[in-house]
């Protein structure tokens, strides 16, 4: 994951990973038989970190946006600890090539909307976050905060702490959770 970080996902080659510990390119594929296996093994090391995080906190007492901003740290916490993540995560070309890298993504993005969900119904139940809203949908708002943070923070050089702004602009999406109805917009006034 550091090379990926380092040349991008897509530019990795199988003599880079050799040279770094300290293989040859066919020493590499007596592990791997492929390209494609490698990257499904990250994808394992991804979701089992993910997981891991994302389980610590759901098993945390207390209140259900104490969670929520606890999934939400989480997932910045590992992004900013293994920035390769959102790059191998939104990778077009290993997608493309690898239906079943692309599902595994899938499936773990599934896992932690379902998390974020969970939780937001949890506090609407709890009569502290808006019934007017659906769950699915609050969840994929605050799991673009984390995706749109990933973006520019990488965009940006790593130009902030990842942590703090997403602590930040998370008030500000749970303070629309808790407040009032808003109007929905006409999807002709987006056009």
């Amino acid at each position: 994951m550091r090379l990926a970080d380092e040349v991008g996902p897509d530019r990795l080659t199988v003599e880079a990973i050799a040279g770094a510990v300290g293989l040859t390119q066919p020493g590499v594929f007596r592990h791997f038989p492929a390209k494609q296996a490698i990257w499904e093994a990250v994808a394992e090391v991804i979701a089992e970190r993910m997981t891991t995080a994302w389980d610590d906190v759901l098993a945390r007492p207390g209140e259900p946006e104490d969670r929520l901003a606890g999934l939400i740290g989480a997932q910045l916490r590992l992004i900013q600890a293994t920035p390769a993540i959102p790059a191998i995560l939104f990778s077009r070309e290993l997608h493309v090539a690898n239906d079943g890298l692309r599902e595994s993504f899938l499936a773990l993005m599934r896992r932690f909307h379902g998390a974020v969900a969970g939780e937001i119904r949890r506090a609407q139940d709890a009569g502290a976050f808006r019934r007017d809203l659906a769950a699915d949908d609050a969840a994929f708002l605050l799991i673009g905060l984390v995706q749109g943070l990933a973006v520019r923070w990488s965009l940006t050089g790593r130009a902030f702490a990842l942590e703090a702004e997403g602590a930040r602009l998370l008030s500000v999406q749970l303070g629309l959770l808790r407040g009032s109805s808003v109007a929905p917009v006409d999807s002709e006034a987006l056009a």
